[in-house]
């Protein structure tokens, strides 16, 4: 039987109701319009409308909307639960260090000061187990971050028991020797908070994979990287035994006779076809939903969210387009040959990913002779999608001139973590053969699961910095994670430099214990790469971060986040892409959606006076090398000449 209406409209037993996937498809219109409804159909019942996207989109969406009494809102601070975490937690935690091994409580309350979980994907899942917990709502959705983000998010359970772990680690010899000399093994109360965080942790666990009470809900558009990324999303919540039954596909073009409508529709079409004829969404019901003329937000926008929605079961036929050149307004000139970093930043889906290839293929064209390399540090993998080309975490070679690599941010951190302890292992194996150290042992295996959310990233692009000082490459660009976590990203050095001393003050103190020569070498390594890169990111003279946007309010609202956090970092934003323009049309969609497109670029130009800003008109979907040449082109006008001291 067809379905009506998809499940999570109507079914009332949900606990948990999680919207997600690639950045700028619309979760946040469908998060808001699912709670909007919800609490309209249920008054007798309470809502919670929750984000766990650093960049915020809700306040924006919802335009000051004065939601139904039975609604309500939270847009998760990170840092104010980390505050609230050490507030109700914080004595047990030091109590904890100081039963632990040889190493004394400073010793390991500067760890657990600097790895308390207190970033966006942890907070979020303690915050959301804890409403849960409450019982006080029927259901909360939950606007998520991006994909990548998303799966660190629903990793969250077995990161927590890690963490628990470590902390049981230093109760352990506590526990011997108090069942040794007292007789009691009966649990104390720091045993029973432990087991209250695991019992917490298994709750959520349960819950995330229960299909009774949470669903989650992948949102898409019909474009060959949001599908991409779609079906990555798609095996990984498999992979974590997360319900899905609907997949939701965004901004679908009408059927009508403009020519700029049809070439779009046409694009969206052959994705279509394409999800179709490979079956691998068999197992899900697709939901369209059509382009709005106005942008949706308010009341009005968010109300009609879902009333236009269609059940997709088979693509119409493909209707041939020719194809189209780029088409920009004002470009800008090219990044001058003295740049060393360009960082292509902004919300997600605003085709950051696009534009940073394009200018790489241009840099790798204008300048033969030079190495040019074109990197990522979003958990989201693009670039393959994007380029063409599989691109994976060896540097490979595209075209004359042109690199690419896609980091592993993760194996970075479990190499760095098996080498800790390998080393370990056996030096105090040679050391003290005869005697049992378990207890420590484990303690301190332990200590590097303490280290901050975010030093898997950091290492990542220190990695990067050791190819920059080699001399390789002329100069790097990197398609960065979206707005918040770049910006998490960006103010992440610092912390990474504290963690660095107290690790290197740790082995000094104890230098008869902590004899790792490799881990030594290997940790000194990554702290002058760095220093490199923070020093790097502090010089306009060789860094430059280059936003993407769209002409809507909510891309304005996150386009003015990062220029404030670039200005407060004192880094150079020298253009501004106004990317996914609407070119001029009869149509009387295109005519609707470019009148409110011109008044987002003058808030645009009122707010930004001193960028150079460029309107990248829609025109196709660039993928390959080729098409990526010509966008390139079209981006950029004649290089900067070089300076000259």
């Amino acid at each position: 039987m067809i379905p009506s209406s998809p499940s999570f409209l109507g079914q009332s037993g949900l606990s948990v109701l999680l919207f997600g996937g690639k950045g700028g498809v619309g979760k946040t219109s469908c998060a808001a319009a699912t709670a909007l409804h919800l609490a309209g159909d249920s008054p007798e019942s309470v809502f919670l409308l929750v984000s766990t996207d650093p960049a915020h989109s809700l306040a924006d969406s919802l335009a000051g909307l004065a939601t139904p009494p039975n609604l309500q809102i939270m847009e998760l601070d990170a840092h104010e639960c980390l505050v609230t975490f050490k507030r109700e937690h914080g004595a047990k935690l030091h109590e904890i260090a100081s039963r632990g091994t040889f190493l004394d409580d400073y010793d390991i309350n500067r760890f657990l000061d600097l790895s308390l979980p207190g970033l966006d994907e942890l907070m979020a899942s303690l915050e959301i187990a804890r409403q849960v917990e409450s019982g006080r709502f029927r259901t909360i959705v939950v606007d998520t971050a991006p994909s990548g983000h998303t799966l660190r998010l629903l990793a969250m359970p077995a990161f927590l028991k890690q963490w628990i772990c470590a902390l049981n680690a230093l109760l352990a010899k506590h526990r011997y020797m108090r069942g040794l000399y007292s007789g009691s093994a009966a649990p104390d109360e720091l045993d029973s908070f432990l087991e209250g965080m695991t019992a917490s942790v298994e709750k959520l666990e349960a819950l995330l994979q229960d299909s009774a009470r949470c669903r989650f809900v992948p949102v898409m558009l019909a474009e060959e990287m949001s599908l991409s990324e779609t079906r990555s999303l798609l095996r990984e919540l498999k992979r974590a035994q997360m319900p899905v039954t609907d997949v939701v596909v965004n901004r679908l073009y009408p059927d009508n006779e403009c020519a700029a409508c049809a070439e779009s529709r046409s694009r969206q079409i052959r994705i279509l076809r394409e999800i179709f004829d490979s079956g691998s969404f068999a197992d899900h019901a697709l939901w369209g939903v059509p382009l709005y003329p106005k942008e949706v937000r308010g009341k009005e926008g968010l109300d009609a969210f879902w009333t236009g929605l269609i059940h997709l079961k088979v693509a119409p036929a493909v209707r041939k387009i020719p194809a189209v050149q780029p088409w920009v307004e004002a470009p800008t000139p090219c990044p001058a040959t003295e740049k060393a970093l360009l960082l292509f930043a902004g919300k997600g889906g605003v085709g950051k990913t696009t534009m940073a290839c394009a200018t790489s293929r241009r840099l790798a064209q204008d300048s033969p002779g030079d190495e040019i390399l074109l990197f990522s540090s979003d958990p989201a993998h693009a670039l393959s999608a994007c380029l063409g080309v599989e691109v994976g975490p060896k540097p490979t070679r595209l075209c004359a001139g042109l690199t690419a690599l896609q980091i592993d941010c993760e194996e970075e951190f479990q190499a760095l973590k098996r080498l800790y302890q390998d080393e370990l292992r056996a030096f105090l194996h040679s050391l003290l053969p005869g005697m049992d150290l378990t207890f420590d042992r484990e303690a301190m295996e332990r200590i590097m699961d303490l280290s901050p959310p975010g030093l898997d990233e950091v290492m990542a692009l220190t990695k990067v910095m050791d190819l920059c000082e080699e001399g390789r490459y002329r100069t790097m660009v990197l398609d960065s994670a979206p707005t918040g976590h770049l910006i998490r990203l960006l103010e992440m050095p610092e912390l990474i430099d504290q963690w660095l001393k107290v690790f290197f003050g740790l082995f000094l103190k104890h230098r008869q214990v902590f004899r790792l020569p490799k881990v030594s070498a290997r940790l000194v390594e990554m702290s002058k790469a760095l220093k490199r890169l923070r020093a790097l990111l502090a010089d306009p003279a060789r860094c430059a971060v280059y936003g993407v946007t769209i002409l809507t309010r909510m891309a304005f609202e996150e386009t003015k986040d990062l220029v404030s956090a670039c200005q407060r970092m004192r880094m150079d934003v020298p253009v501004l892409f106004l990317n996914l323009a609407t070119p001029p049309s009869d149509c009387a969609l295109c005519a609707a959606v470019r009148e409110r497109e011109a008044e987002i670029q003058r808030i645009y130009r009122q707010a930004f006076p001193e960028i150079a800003q460029s309107v990248v008109y829609r025109r196709g979907e660039p993928r390959g090398l080729d098409s990526l040449a010509d966008l390139g082109r079209a981006l950029y006008s004649a290089p900067l000449p070089v300076l000259t001291p």
